[in-house]
C-alpha cells in the first residue's frame, strides 16, 4: 500500500480536545468509495455534494456534525455567486446568505462613489452547517477523527477513532488551516508573509432599518494607521462590520481596540461615524491572524491537497471563497472524471491539478493580491509613496467633479 502514517489521534483544531463528545459516528462510513474527503468546511462539502450528485461513490469525514462558531469569510461578491451558479450550488447558498446592493464608499475621508452590484452577507458556521444539511441522501457526513492514514498509488485507507475503515481510490485533503492531517501525511505549510495581516470583526449596536445606508466601505487614510478598510454590511437584523488592518494579534493597539472600538473608530473614520451610531459596538471584537502560506511535498501517490488546507492568502482583496471555488470547480469538472476512467493514482496524475493553468493563475493571483494590497497601504518608501499620492490625486479629482456635477450650472441673479 505505499506510504502508512500512524498519527496519535489526530486533531484538526486546537479546541477539537474539548468537544470531544461531537466525535461520535453517525452514520457507517462506505466500506469502499470513489474519493474520501477529510474536512467538511467549504471546500470539501461543495465538492461532496457535487461528487455525489454526478454519482461518486463518496466518504466526507469531519471531526463534528455541528461546524462551530468560527470567524472566518463573512461576504462573497458576485463574481463568486456566478461560480457557484455555474457549479448548480446557488439553490443550496442563497437560503443561508442576505443579498444587498448599493455599496456607499469612502476615500480620503469623504463619499467617493455608490457602487451598484450585489454581494452576499452570512455567519460562517452558520453557512456550512446550512450546506451539511443539504448533502445530498448518497453523500452523509461521517462524524469521526482520522486515527490512520494509508496513501499509496492505487488505494488510499482511513481508519477513524472507532474502529471503521475507509477505502477510497483518491484522498481529498480539505482540512483548511488545521495542520494534523497535512503533518501526517508529511506535507509541509511554507511561510511567505508570517502576520501578514489582521481581520477583525464584530456587531453593531444599530440595526439595518435604523442604518444610514445598505452596506458602507470607509478605506484608511494614513500609511501610519496600517488600515485597509472597514466594511459594514447586514446579516439577518444585525449590521455587521469586517476590518482589515495590518497588525498583529500581540500589539498594543490591537488590545486597546478590543477594549474600546468605538473610540478608535470614531477617532480613526470620523467622517462616517454619525452614519454608524458612531460606532456603537454591540459584541465582542472577533480577530483572526492571517499568513501567506504555500506548500512543499504535496506531490504525492492517492492524495491531492485543495484550498487553505494546500495555499493561504489574505481576505483584504476578497479573493479567498473565489479562489476555494475555484479548485472545487477543477477538481469536480476536470481533473477526477479523468483520473477515475483509468487504474491507478499516482503522484503524477495528481500533479495535473497542481499544474492546472486556471488552478495556479488563481493561487498566483490570489497571492499577488494579498502582498500588493499590504504594500499599497502600509509601505512609506517613494516608490509607493508615489503610487499612493498618484491614486489619492485621481481620487480626489473624482471627488471635486462629482461635486461639480451635483453642484450642476449656477444662473446670475435675475436672469430667467
Amino acid at each position: 500500500m505505499g506510504r502508512k502514517i500512524f498519527p496519535p489521534q489526530i486533531a484538526d483544531t486546537e479546541d477539537d480536545q474539548q468537544k470531544g463528545n461531537d466525535m461520535t459516528t453517525a452514520e457507517a462510513a462506505p466500506a469502499e468509495v470513489d474519493v474520501a474527503i477529510i474536512g467538511a468546511g467549504m471546500a470539501g462539502t461543495t465538492l461532496a455534494t457535487l461528487l455525489g450528485n454526478a454519482g461518486r461513490k463518496v466518504a466526507l469525514i469531519d471531526p463534528h456534525r455541528v461546524h462551530h462558531d468560527e470567524f472566518r469569510a463573512e461576504k462573497i461578491g458576485m463574481q463568486q455567486m456566478e461560480l457557484f451558479k455555474k457549479l448548480g450550488l446557488d439553490k443550496m447558498l442563497m437560503p443561508l446568505v442576505t443579498p444587498f446592493t448599493d455599496i456607499h464608499v469612502f476615500r480620503l475621508g469623504q463619499f467617493f462613489a455608490c457602487e451598484k452590484k450585489w454581494e452576499y452577507a452570512f455567519s460562517y458556521g452558520a453557512l456550512i452547517n446550512g450546506l451539511r444539511d443539504a448533502l445530498p441522501p448518497q453523500v452523509p457526513l461521517t462524524v469521526g477523527k482520522v486515527t490512520e492514514v494509508s496513501t499509496g498509488p492505487d488505494r488510499q485507507r482511513l481508519v477513524l477513532a472507532d474502529g471503521s475503515v475507509i477505502n477510497a481510490r483518491l484522498l481529498v485533503v480539505a482540512t483548511g488551516y488545521s495542520e494534523a492531517v497535512r503533518r501526517a501525511i508529511g506535507v509541509e505549510r511554507i511561510e511567505l508573509s508570517k502576520a501578514h495581516s489582521l481581520s477583525m470583526g464584530f456587531d453593531l449596536a444599530i440595526s439595518p432599518r435604523e442604518f444610514a445606508y445598505q452596506s458602507i466601505n470607509c478605506f484608511g487614510k494614513r500609511a501610519k494607521d496600517r488600515v485597509a478598510y472597514i466594511t459594514i454590511f447586514p446579516i439577518g437584523n444585525k449590521m455587521r462590520a469586517n476590518m482589515f488592518v495590518y497588525r498583529t494579534v500581540a500589539e498594543q493597539w490591537t488590545r486597546d481596540f478590543r477594549a474600546n472600538p468605538q473610540k478608535m473608530l470614531c477617532e480613526l473614520m470620523p467622517e462616517i461615524s454619525a452614519r454608524c451610531g458612531n460606532f456603537e459596538v454591540a459584541s465582542p471584537v472577533e480577530v483572526r491572524q492571517v499568513n501567506l502560506t504555500t506548500t512543499a511535498g504535496h506531490r504525492r501517490d492517492g492524495v491531492v491537497f485543495i484550498g487553505d488546507a494546500f495555499w493561504t492568502t489574505c481576505p483584504t482583496p476578497g479573493v479567498g471563497i473565489g479562489r476555494v471555488m475555484i479548485d472545487v470547480d477543477q477538481l469536480h469538472s476536470v481533473h477526477i472524471p479523468r483520473w477515475l476512467e483509468t487504474p491507478g493514482m499516482a503522484a503524477d496524475k495528481i500533479g495535473t491539478f497542481y499544474d492546472d493553468p486556471v488552478k495556479v493563475a488563481s493561487d498566483e493571483g490570489g497571492m499577488r493580491a494579498s502582498i500588493y494590497a499590504k504594500r499599497i497601504t502600509t509601505e512609506t518608501g517613494l516608490e509607493w509613496r508615489a503610487r499612493r499620492l498618484r491614486n489619492n490625486t485621481a481620487r480626489r479629482l473624482m471627488i471635486i467633479s462629482r461635486k461639480v456635477r451635483h453642484l450642476g450650472p449656477r444662473r446670475a441673479p435675475g436672469i430667467a
